[in-house]
């Protein structure tokens, strides 16, 4: 076999994988079709519809809409379902889904409701609190290998899939393209900020 024949047999092997990949990816990820199903149906790996929805409430109650559109409509939400489900490891799966069922369960309990049901107000109010309650936990950490607390994956998670969304990279930062050189370009004071 000439190199010229390896080179061919090679596009064409790596070039099928991917074109599988496409198709596997385009056909088990159908966002949009979430709406249509039952709240009870599986959604997205190991997430159902409702856990997919709760996710994007949190994302999008950590980063909201305002002039520019917040993390459900970035679909943060089904971002995290699928990060969980297919690169977590079963056990990191595990502590995901228990910290969500704990959210759940902290919203009754401090407000008599689940999360889906209460008011934005008291989504805030939650996660705020949850956020202080984490930071703490943080500094407490014996070994920095230890598990984070819940929360903090979540919030982590929700902030990596909007700002690596095409809304958060093209309209929440200042997405200037210049591939190939170095540019510089000028900032004024209130300038969002750039995203490469």
């Amino acid at each position: 076999m000439n190199r010229r024949e390896l080179l061919q047999r090679s596009a064409l092997l790596f070039g099928g994988t991917l074109l599988g990949a496409d198709s596997i990816l385009a056909k088990n990820l159908d966002w949009d079709q979430l709406d249509n199903l039952p709240d009870d149906a599986k959604g997205i790996g190991l997430f159902s519809k409702k856990q997919v929805k709760l996710l994007n409430e949190i994302a999008e109650t950590i980063i909201p809409a305002t002039d520019i559109p917040g993390a459900k409509a970035a679909k943060v939400g089904q971002f995290m379902a699928v990060i969980v489900s297919d690169c977590y490891e079963p056990d990191d799966q595990k502590r995901f889904m228990d910290g969500l069922a704990q959210l759940e369960a902290e919203s009754v309990k401090r407000y008599g409701k689940p999360f889906m049901k209460s008011t934005a107000k008291l989504r805030s109010d939650l996660l705020t609190e949850l956020d202080t309650e984490q930071k703490a936990f943080q500094k407490g950490k014996k070994k920095r290998e230890d598990p984070s607390h819940y929360f903090r994956v979540i919030k982590d998670l929700a902030i990596l899939g909007y700002f690596t969304s095409e809304i958060g990279y093209t309209q929440a930062l200042r997405y200037v393209e210049f591939p190939g050189r170095y540019t510089t370009i000028d900032y004024k004071k209130g300038d969002r900020n750039f995203s490469a």
